[in-house]
C-alpha cells in the first residue's frame, strides 16, 4: 500500500478532508489549497455531465475525468469511483479496477458490501475505499435518497457491513446519509477512518462534492452542505456583464 493511503489510514481520530475533482483546473486548485484527498466521484454524472443520477456514468466517463485530474500532477491522494455495473463480478471488477489504477491514481472506491469483489481487489494490491449507507448507484432500487440506519434492522445491517468491510481490507469507509448517532458508533467501532457525507460531524473525516461546497450549481443545493462561495452566481454575473459591454 502506498504512502498516501497509509497516511489516510493514520487519520483515524483526526480531521480528514476530501473533495471531489472532475477536471484539471479543479484538481489543481484543490491540490494547491492543500486538500489531501481528491475523489473522482461518479457524482460527476450529475454535476458535470447533467445526468439525473450516477447510474448513467460509464467506465469511459470515469477514465476520461480521472485522466484530466491526473494531468494536474496532484500531491493529494487520488481515489476514483468504480461506476455502476463495472464490478458485478470479480473478474469484471479486477479488469476495470486495474484500468483505473494504470492511470497512476492511488485507490478505487466501491459501493456496498460486495465482500468477494473487495477481497479480490485487495488481494491484487489495489487499495479500496468502502462506501456504506445511502448508495447512489442503487438509486433506482431505493427510489430516492434516504437517511440510513433509522430502524434497528437497518442499523444492525450497516454495523455488520462496516465490520465486514474492515475485515476485507478497506483502508477507509465513506458513510453517506447515515443517521448521525450510528455514524458516531461506527467511527468508534472500526479501526479504519470513517468519512462522512450528510452523516453528522462525528466521523473521522468529511467528503463533499466540490460543486456543492462552492455553490457552482445554484439551482440545486443539498441540505447537508452550507456553500462557502457562490461560484455559479459569479459566473452568471460575469457573463451578463460581458453581454452588456459596448466593446
Amino acid at each position: 500500500m502506498n504512502s498516501k493511503i497509509e497516511w489516510i489510514k493514520k487519520q483515524k481520530g483526526k480531521s480528514l478532508r476530501v473533495l471531489t475533482a472532475t477536471d484539471y483546473p479543479m484538481a489543481r486548485l484543490l491540490d494547491e489549497a492543500g486538500i489531501p484527498v481528491l475523489l473522482v466521484g461518479d457524482s460527476l454524472g450529475m454535476v458535470t455531465l447533467g445526468y439525473p443520477d450516477t447510474t448513467h456514468v460509464t467506465m469511459s466517463d470515469m477514465i476520461h475525468h480521472a485522466q484530466a485530474v491526473m494531468r494536474a500532477q496532484p500531491h493529494a491522494a487520488v481515489v476514483v469511483d468504480l461506476p455502476y455495473q463495472s464490478y458485478e463480478t470479480t473478474d469484471l471488477a479486477l479488469f476495470n479496477a486495474k484500468k483505473i489504477m494504470n492511470l497512476g491514481v492511488d485507490a478505487v472506491k466501491v459501493e456496498g458490501a460486495c465482500l468477494e469483489v473487495i477481497r479480490a481487489l485487495v488481494g491484487e494490491g489495489i487499495p479500496i475505499m468502502g462506501h456504506l449507507g445511502m448508495l447512489p448507484q442503487s438509486i433506482l432500487k431505493e427510489g430516492g435518497y434516504k437517511i440510513k440506519g433509522r430502524s434497528e434492522i437497518e442499523r444492525a445491517q450497516i454495523v455488520k457491513e462496516a465490520l465486514d468491510l474492515e475485515k476485507s481490507g478497506v483502508f477507509a469507509i465513506v458513510l453517506e446519509l447515515v443517521i448521525s448517532d450510528l455514524a458516531k458508533e461506527l467511527t468508534h467501532l472500526i479501526s479504519v477512518p470513517t468519512i462522512g457525507i450528510g452523516s453528522g460531524n462525528e466521523c473521522d473525516g468529511q467528503v463533499l462534492v466540490t460543486h456543492d461546497l462552492v455553490g457552482f450549481s445554484p439551482w440545486f443545493q443539498p441540505k447537508h452542505v452550507k456553500p462557502l462561495a457562490e461560484v455559479g452566481h459569479s459566473i452568471s454575473s460575469a457573463a451578463s456583464s460581458f453581454l452588456s459591454r459596448s466593446d
